[in-house]
């Protein structure tokens, strides 16, 4: 058997993606073992205190509608909702119950509480008809501009519940057209306050964004315009935020402790240092304190896919690829025994994350077919990589549709979710990972976006060098578009996946726990962040540095 000196072509035959190093090196390393991190009893007495206090408001019955609803929206926005899950659940299909056309407590021409309650109803997976905003068109058909513009926040409050649509829902996407365009051509002539909000909202609206991710700017609108609230619910949400910061950075932390212990940015040195910026992910999935451990490990599968991806992508020959992939499939290390040393340390890193899953599982006696989905997952997920890189090495461009197949496995979105829901104890069942597995519909949408998106924000960097064609160029070939033409191809396919994910949510709802529908939408919510204005933040990590500074390391003054 041939030596690993003897098997690797020499360097100067490798590809290189010349990624920018980390920025974070060490930083959050101090937060591993910190028991400074530790919340005292005395923030978590008034943390319990704005709770009991916030759940009277929630109950009373001397909110109007207009009210509890706008309530709720904060709450959701300020990202503690978490807390009255049950509250809110029961204001809501109390209202709905009561729900008629015409008999509704909402002013007749209040289109942001008409508009709020669909959005509120939908997120819940109520299929409320779209036909609740007829009464806003004229005798023309169109929206009635004399009722909706002069109702800045109205409009918004449509705008923002347009992001609902699902296919076949005209006036939806009326709707959308009507309120972009004329939101667009008032922002600058509103409060700087309102512009900014209204200004992130046309950008990513509310329905494609994480809240946690929002809460800061959010804070600041909702003290400015938030008169009925005496500072509770605002003192709260403060609070909580520094509260499950600190949470936030010991998983950081942890999982920097282990990057810098397994040597990975020296070992493989070809591949992306980003272990900071992959718990955006796992973070985006659900941000609740109690899936903390659900978080660190999805983190760390991110950190060790992203390893790999690299390794397909960037440094390995298809000889090698095809032994690692083998090696995948059969969870035997010998297998690549000839390779360089940075596929062991790589598929070392593997065995060692099975062992950690293994141990968390254990407990609860579903190690077995737990560590077998997972492992199906990443083998896919090699498979995956290795068409991929076949398709590069051999110059290949496949028809768009064969590329978005693949693209939906590669996206690594289902390995992703796979190991976290595999750690959330009440939803680690066989049936659960076995219909994940499956790639039901609305993962597929979701993958999809993520392929897709993703393709269109690195396609320029990455066609500097010898690269798997994008979802750009298989486009072009497919269909004898231009560029330009390819990208508004793909824009308009993301939109109907979008719609697709609407539809497949307001099926599911009754049958699947919505928690893990929404772990499966927030991925595309995290995806639409990622890759914002054509832009990878991944790759391109200066991008996220505000974002993590924002969020895992500095407070807010209460």
């Amino acid at each position: 058997m041939m030596t690993s000196s003897q098997h690797a072509p020499s360097n100067s035959k490798r590809s290189y993606a010349n990624f920018a190093p980390s920025i974070w090196h060490d930083t959050f390393l101090k937060y591993a073992d910190s028991e400074s991190l530790e919340v005292d009893e005395t923030m978590k007495q008034e943390v319990q205190k704005y709770r009991e206090t916030v759940k009277i408001y929630l109950s009373s019955s001397d909110n109007n509608i207009s009210q509890k609803l706008t309530l709720i929206d904060s709450i959701q926005r300020l990202s503690i909702s978490y807390y009255f899950e049950c509250e809110i659940n029961e204001a809501l299909e109390q209202i709905h119950n009561n729900f008629t056309y015409n008999g509704l407590a909402i002013e007749e021409n209040d289109i942001y509480s008409i508009a709020l309650l669909f959005r509120l109803f939908r997120q819940k997976g109520y299929h409320i008809s779209s036909d609740i905003f007829n009464k806003f068109k004229n005798t023309k058909g169109e929206f009635d501009e004399t009722i909706i513009v002069q109702d800045v926040k109205g409009m918004w409050s449509l705008y923002e519940t347009a992001q609902l649509r699902i296919h076949g829902e005209e006036i939806l996407e009326e709707a959308h057209e009507f309120t972009y365009n004329k939101l667009k051509s008032i922002v600058n002539q509103l409060s700087p306050s309102l512009a900014e909000q209204i200004n992130q909202s046309l950008e990513q609206p509310l329905h494609k964004s994480i809240p946690k991710m929002r809460t800061k700017s959010y804070m600041s609108f909702y003290k400015k315009n938030s008169s009925h609230d005496k500072g509770d619910l605002l003192n709260f949400a403060k609070l909580d935020f520094n509260m499950v910061q600190k949470l936030y950075q010991k998983e950081v932390g942890s999982n920097t402790k282990w990057w810098i212990e397994s040597d990975f940015a020296r070992k493989v040195p070809y591949a992306r240092d980003r272990l900071v910026e992959v718990f955006i992910w796992p973070f985006a999935v659900n941000s609740e304190p109690k899936y903390s451990t659900a978080r660190r490990m999805s983190a760390k599968a991110i950190s060790i896919i992203s390893l790999i991806d690299d390794t397909y992508d960037v440094y390995g020959t298809i000889e090698e690829l095809e032994l690692f992939t083998e090696a995948m499939q059969r969870w035997d290390i010998s297998c690549i025994a000839s390779l360089p040393e940075c596929f062991k340390v790589i598929f070392n890193a593997l065995l060692e994350f099975w062992v950690e899953m293994e141990s968390l599982t254990a407990e609860s006696g579903k190690s077995s077919f737990v560590l077998q989905h997972v492992k199906q997952t990443f083998s896919r997920l090699a498979h995956a990589y290795l068409v991929e890189a076949k398709w590069c090495h051999e110059g290949d461009i496949p028809t768009y549709d064969e590329y978005k197949v693949k693209g939906v496995v590669s996206s690594g979105y289902s390995a992703i979710l796979t190991v976290f829901i595999a750690l959330v104890k009440e939803l680690a069942t066989k049936e659960t990972l076995d219909w994940l597995s499956n790639c039901p519909a609305i993962l597929k949408a979701v993958c999809t976006i993520a392929r897709i998106k993703n393709d269109l924000a690195s396609h320029k960097f990455e066609q500097q060098r010898k690269h798997v064609a994008s979802a750009v160029e298989c486009c072009m070939k497919q269909y004898d578009f231009s560029q330009e033409e390819a990208y508004d191809f793909i824009i308009r396919d993301i939109n109907n996946c979008w719609k697709k994910v609407n539809e497949e949510y307001l099926k599911l709802i009754k049958d699947i726990p919505k928690f893990l529908i929404d772990c499966i939408v927030n991925l595309a919510r995290i995806t639409e962040f990622y890759y914002l204005n054509f832009e990878d933040k991944y790759t391109n990590c200066e991008l996220l540095k505000d974002h993590i500074v924002t969020l895992f390391l500095d407070p807010i003054v209460v």
